[in-house]
């Protein structure tokens, strides 16, 4: 029976990675793609996506209240955890204020002072987890710590997250390598 990070892996490497010429937001052009949220949507990516990450923070020793990230990348993986652990609350962080209502940034838990945990699904340059992480501090969340899906090991992100994070650690449960690896091995077996 694999573990369950090797069944995550597996997933993101069969419905996530294509390989061509695609065009990142950082503008860059790349000869893979990876979509995390094709498999963080999917029934069983979803249920591997909490069980991951859940393992990923218990094994940290990170206590946090809650767990968060940008919207959109961060949604699914927020949900995933707080459902799989049952007592760690999520909240979203908006690219920008709301200009109605209440005019929040962040949506969901909102107790300033508590640990957090900072999710993204893919880091490149790292520029929305950095806004997250920004984000959390500007309302008055303690960072327990950082974590994304896929790190795809650009030059620029890591160094860049963990600038921003500092002093709490940053985690990539997968870098790019891992997926195209198994996305490569699945092709050849299949």
């Amino acid at each position: 029976m694999p573990s369950s990070r090797q069944e995550l892996l597996r997933l993101l490497a069969a419905k996530s990675f294509r390989l061509g010429e695609f065009k990142l937001s950082s503008g860059a052009t790349s000869d893979y793609y990876i979509d995390c949220r094709t498999t963080t949507l999917d029934a069983r990516g979803a249920q591997l996506t909490g069980q991951v990450f859940l393992e990923e923070i218990q094994s940290r020793g990170w206590n946090p209240k809650a767990i968060g990230g940008l919207t959109m990348g961060a949604d699914p993986i927020v949900v995933a955890v707080a459902i799989t652990s049952g007592e760690i609350h999520g909240f979203l962080v908006r690219k920008d204020e709301k200009p109605h209502g209440t005019g929040q940034r962040i949506e969901g838990f909102r107790e300033k002072g508590a640990q957090v945990v900072i999710v993204d699904d893919v880091c490149t340059t790292g520029a929305s987890t950095i806004a997250a992480i920004e984000a959390a501090r500007e309302f008055g969340f303690n960072i327990a710590g950082v974590m994304c899906l896929v790190e795809r090991e650009e030059a620029k992100g890591r160094p860049s997250v963990e600038a921003a994070a500092t002093p709490a650690k940053f985690v990539s449960i997968f870098t790019a390598n891992n997926v195209r690896h198994e996305h490569l091995s699945i092709k050849k077996d299949g």
